[in-house]
């Protein structure tokens, strides 16, 4: 019997390696094109560097230093389109830029904001001002309080859920999507493809008409799977990490601060409580892994800070940090801060040669673009195709008008459960919260509350519709809970995901 016999079932369009927002984003323009889809992901979604960015929806004002107009240009005409698609977990945030211990002379500074407000059609967001930090609350807190700053616009994003969105978007337009699950191997039969991959289950071989590699800091591992593979195209792996303090500074406003090494630090309003601070740059030698930030990074960042405010900080200060590796593509770049952002789509193929498509380099603002431009790179394979749809498509439970009003009618609806649960509920679940709820009136309805108000109902929802598994999938992933939760709660809620065997499965 040859390979693609022994596979099982019927052959999908679509093999889809990596469960990132560049996976799922790409699953869900091409099952809704009308193509068949499995996504196959090792770990959880968005499992490393989908939940470990700076989590901003931007054009990346500093990327114009560097020339990368086609990247700044693509990436700000996306921040307002995602932002209409999900304003539940996308929100506009003011950044206040200080020239006070500026390396860049404030006239370089102001035509970077003019190009950035005017290079992406920009029409809710709000405009570059010029202020002096003196004379508004933007300088509270800082050491040099008097002096010119700039005051600009970007979007703020839940990037973990923005990942799990569009996967939940795919599922439900018929795309088979399974965490857990790793590629072993593939290989060309034919004019197709025979892949083997594994769960818990076992090893079991399947049938795709084209291989789409987007496993982000695996892709280079992926192509290794495949033996004829062409691997002309190289990844450069970088590190990106991020610290959470306690809240530095009142207002709801970021900072773009600027060091004497030109590398740029933000902070950033974070879960009410706290202030997240990054990002670095750092090489990445050797096999991806799961990433952790350095001393010298936290050095790094720490150091920044105390250089601009006033209130000091120390290692002990810090609550939580998180890093993540950037599978960015290999431009040659001297420098880990002056390598390309932008991506690059590799198709392999050939006459009587399976097409793969793999995916180098890219940022999660421009990711619904990537996927547009990746089923454009196919189209040749399938004529009967449906047209690109996703640009203004809401995700799930992005279908409001405004989320101030929405949360505002939820609380009325529901009077018997507390206002701070129900908005943090329609910050990450958006509509879809009537979905969770159901007919709960009060806490008691929605089960037991393993900590914090993290109930069983969410729990089960998170389990049966959104592919959590494990007490870190939900309290650092699914959400930020983790940092809110009293002591114990991750030990709780491992032992009720052990006991309670998985009834649905996600898709």
């Amino acid at each position: 019997m040859n390979e693609a016999a022994r596979a099982e079932g019927p052959v999908v369009d679509l093999l889809v390696v990596g469960g990132g927002i560049n996976g799922a984003g790409i699953a869900r323009d091409a099952v809704g094109r009308g193509l068949s889809v499995l996504l196959v992901e090792q770990d959880d979604l968005a499992a490393h560097t989908s939940s470990s960015s700076t989590k901003l929806i931007h054009g990346g004002l500093r990327y114009l230093e560097y020339g990368e107009f086609r990247l700044v240009r693509e990436a700000l005409i996306e921040r307002e389109r995602l932002w209409g698609m999900a304003p539940h977990i996308i929100w506009p945030l003011r950044f206040v830029l200080p020239q006070t211990q500026s390396p860049r002379p404030a006239w370089m500074v102001r035509l970077g904001l003019f190009l950035y407000d005017h290079l992406g059609g920009r029409k809710k967001l709000p405009g570059t001002e010029t202020i002096d930090l003196g004379r508004t609350r933007y300088g509270n807190g800082l050491k040099q309080s008097k002096g010119k700053a700039f005051v600009y616009s970007d979007c703020w994003v839940q990037d973990s859920r923005l990942t799990v969105l569009n996967a939940r978007d795919a599922a439900d337009r018929g795309a088979d999507i399974r965490t857990r699950t790793k590629l072993i191997s593939a290989q060309r039969v034919g004019e197709g493809w025979v892949a083997t991959i594994e769960d818990e289950s076992g090893q079991r071989e399947v049938k795709a008409r084209v291989l789409v590699n987007a496993a982000g800091p695996w892709v280079a591992d992926v192509l290794g799977r495949v033996p004829d593979a062409n691997v002309d195209r190289g990844v450069r792996l970088i590190k990106g990490s991020h610290i959470i303090v306690d809240r530095l500074y009142e207002g709801d406003h970021a900072f773009m601060l600027q060091n004497p090494d030109r590398r740029i630090v933000f902070t950033i309003p974070y879960e009410g409580r706290f202030t997240l601070i990054g990002t670095t740059d750092e090489p990445w030698e050797g096999a991806p892994a799961k990433a952790q930030i350095s001393a010298g990074e936290t050095s790094y960042l720490l150091e920044t800070v105390n250089r601009y405010f006033t209130k000091g900080l120390s290692e002990s200060d810090v609550v939580w940090s998180y890093a993540g590796i950037r599978p960015l593509y290999d431009d040659k770049a001297g420098s880990a801060s002056a390598v390309t952002r932008d991506y690059v789509l590799d198709l392999d193929a050939g006459e009587g040669r399976a097409p793969m498509l793999s995916i180098f380099g890219g940022k999660i603002t421009t990711y619904r673009k990537l996927a547009e431009h990746a089923l454009e790179e196919l189209a040749r394979f399938f004529p009967d195709a449906k047209p690109a749809w996703t640009a203004g498509a809401t995700l799930p439970g992005g279908d409001m008008a405004d989320f101030e009003t929405f949360v505002g009618k939820l609380v009325a609806a529901r009077p018997g459960l507390p206002a701070d649960l129900l908005r943090r509920l329609a910050r990450a679940y958006g509509t879809c919260v009537d979905d969770l709820l159901g007919s709960a009136g009060t806490l008691a309805d929605l089960g037991e509350d393993l900590g914090g108000h993290l109930t069983t109902r969410e729990v089960e929802y998170l389990r049966e519709r959104e592919w959590a598994r494990t007490a870190e999938d939900i309290l650092y992933r699914r959400s930020k809970l983790g940092l809110h939760v009293p002591p114990g709660t991750s030990e709780r809620l491992t032992a009720y995901l052990a006991a309670q065997p998985m009834a649905v499965t996600a898709s």
